[in-house]
């Protein structure tokens, strides 16, 4: 990631700190082990929730190696303007991350076979978590998975056992990864496959 990417990420934190969630991007190391899960075969359709700058977006792009079809949903523009940019052939998607559903229908899916975030689940409310939770589970296929990350340091905040807990009543399985130290600040991964059957569809939220 270049100085440029960096700095707009900073500026974007600095301007809305609760919904850029970290002051810097996610590390290399990171990036492969929350992108893993996307398969090397097939087409599948992958979704990335809040790429930012497109801190996971390469690692996406490397495991598809041009196959299936990458749907990056951003609500920042600057974010998604830079995200178009350093990446013409990823779809981008303009739009808050509640409104999934509604942006795979538009391009003809039905369901998304990989879910990968990089939201700032921290900064969020409860209702929040479990409405974007929700978005995530209706649009998964039977046999979907769905990787986040946090801070290992926050692991234990509320925020942080609100959303364990939220994540294992929505799937059947809900695992964390080793910590990855590389990072700044360190991070583990939630590996989660098998989305419940959830309520009916959430209301679109406004753009």
């Amino acid at each position: 990631m270049t100085s440029k990417h960096r700095a707009t990420f900073l500026r974007e934190f600095l301007r809305e700190p609760f919904t850029v969630g970290a002051v810097a991007p996610s590390g290399i190391s990171l990036a492969d082990l929350i992108t893993s899960p996307v398969p090397r075969t097939g087409n599948p359709v992958v979704v990335e929730l809040g790429p930012g700058t497109g801190a996971f977006t390469a690692a996406v792009q490397r495991r598809l190696a041009g196959r299936g079809h990458h749907i990056a949903v951003e609500v920042h523009e600057q974010f998604a303007g830079l995200l178009a940019a350093r990446y013409p052939q990823i779809d981008v998607a303009v739009t808050d991350a509640r409104n999934l559903r509604e942006v795979l229908a538009e391009r003809g899916h039905q369901h998304a076979d990989v879910i990968v975030s990089g939201l700032p689940w921290a900064a969020f409310s409860r209702s929040q978590q479990e409405e974007l939770l929700g978005a995530v589970t209706d649009a998964l296929t039977p046999d979907g998975a769905f990787t986040t990350f946090a801070y290992t340091l926050a692991r234990f905040a509320p925020p942080a056992r609100r959303l364990r807990r939220s994540l294992g009543n929505r799937f059947d399985e809900a695992v964390t990864s080793r910590t990855v130290w590389a990072n700044v600040p360190p991070a583990f991964v939630y590996f989660c496959r098998r989305p419940r059957v959830t309520a009916p569809p959430h209301a679109l939220i406004p753009t």
